[in-house]
């Protein structure tokens, strides 16, 4: 077997436990917060916020040194590092105190976050370009599939051992990933350039058919996981407002949380197929379009079962929107700067995962809970009326939306 074939396959198992073990502590830290000792309405709201963003705002801080970093002494170190360091701060997450030591060790977590990244990067650095969209949308089913399977278990564990015991599980199978990626995933020689042979951010922007799409596709990313994050910090607490007598609201909300990851991994693939038939635009502006429906239905349900049906619907759309950008990203760049508009995009994905949770709490704050889902809409209606302007000024050279 070819060895990016080899790399690919221990990649995604590494990518699942990464993904589940995140998705098993995210639909439960608002509880945790609570247990700590925050009590008021406001600001619950308020740390759940803080404690979702920091970790991102962290990271997108540090991912340019890193991304310099694993320019040099390999993307494979990048992953060792995060997932190992993942491990140890979250395992001292279980035994924060007060709501400070936790949003001091999410802040922690930030600098040694960027496995999935790196893996994607690593991936898109090896597979052949013709192959490369089937290699990343293969790749971006591994997380899919963690996020379904993490909030269910770290659900049963929250109801049945406690919240705590959550951060401890999720420390285990991120060493599970450090050990995946330590053994199985082998990173050849790479050629590196030298500083006089670097291109500056103007140069790699030079370099582009069409620049302002590029740019159009990162602000994209960014509003994609600014909408999947928005509802982060408030979802157990929307949850239990909706069924304020129900005895297992952590499981519930593990539950809801999932169960866009199933429809998503059942759309992913196919959508991809759809997308090299007719375009991937088209299938990325239809699915950001189906995105702004659902979200403002979801600003009126009344019971949890109505949200998870709605969560479900919207799940077919996530499943195509980031593989789709990746796609468009690659078929954009050139060989000789793909990894630097990886890195950029990475960047911003980190910045929609800052963006979305101080968003939902500051809304969720100010105005309640069902006003959260209003905002969300009204963002990503704003970014299809940008990136569809983008690809009218890229034809008639692109035939993605066409």
């Amino acid at each position: 077997m070819e060895s990016w074939k080899v790399n690919l396959i221990s990649v995604w198992f590494g990518c699942f436990f990464t993904g589940l073990a995140i998705s098993q502590i995210l639909p439960f830290l608002p509880l945790y917060v609570a247990q700590l000792g925050v009590s008021s309405h406001e600001a619950l709201s308020l740390w759940s916020g803080l404690t979702f963003s920091v970790t991102f705002l962290v990271s997108a801080i540090v991912s340019p040194m890193w991304g310099s970093l694993a320019d040099r002494k390999g993307r494979k170190l990048m992953l060792l590092r995060a997932s190992l360091g993942m491990a140890i701060a979250i395992l001292l997450q279980a035994f924060a105190t007060n709501v400070w030591q936790l949003f001091f060790l999410r802040a922690v977590m930030g600098l040694t976050s960027g496995y999935i990244p790196n893996a994607m990067a690593l991936v898109a650095s090896q597979v052949p370009r013709e192959r490369s969209g089937w290699a990343l949308s293969t790749l971006s089913t591994a997380q899919i599939s963690g996020v379904i399977v993490g909030p269910l278990m770290g659900g049963f564990l929250a109801d049945y051992l406690g919240l705590r015991t959550v951060f401890i599980f999720t420390a285990v199978l991120l060493m599970v990933s450090f050990t995946v990626t330590l053994f199985l995933i082998k990173e050849g020689a790479r050629p590196t350039a030298s500083k006089a042979e670097r291109l500056s951010g103007k140069a790699v922007f030079a370099t582009l058919p069409h620049p302002w799409l590029v740019v159009s596709l990162f602000v994209t990313t960014l509003v994609i996981q600014l909408s999947n994050g928005s509802i982060s910090p408030i979802l157990a607490l929307f949850i239990q407002s909706l069924a304020p007598d129900s005895t297992n609201i952590a499981f519930l909300s593990g539950f809801i949380a999932a169960v866009p990851g199933v429809s998503a991994l059942l759309a992913a693939p196919r959508l991809g197929k759809l997308g090299d038939r007719i375009g991937t635009g088209r299938i990325l502006l239809a699915t950001l379009i189906v995105a702004v429906v659902l979200f403002f239905a979801m600003s009126f349900v009344t019971s949890p079962a109505q949200l998870a049906v709605l969560r479900f619907l919207l799940g077919f759309a996530d499943g195509a929107m980031l593989p789709a950008v990746q796609t468009l990203l690659l078929k954009y760049s050139s060989d000789r700067v793909t990894g630097r508009i990886f890195g950029y995009n990475q960047s911003f994905m980190y910045l929609g995962n800052v963006a979305g949770p101080m968003m939902g709490a500051a809304v969720s704050a100010l105005a309640g809970y069902r006003w959260v889902f209003i905002a969300t809409a009204a963002v990503v209606l704003i970014n299809v009326w940008q990136l569809w302007r983008a690809f009218k000024k890229a034809q008639p050279k692109s035939r993605d939306v066409e």
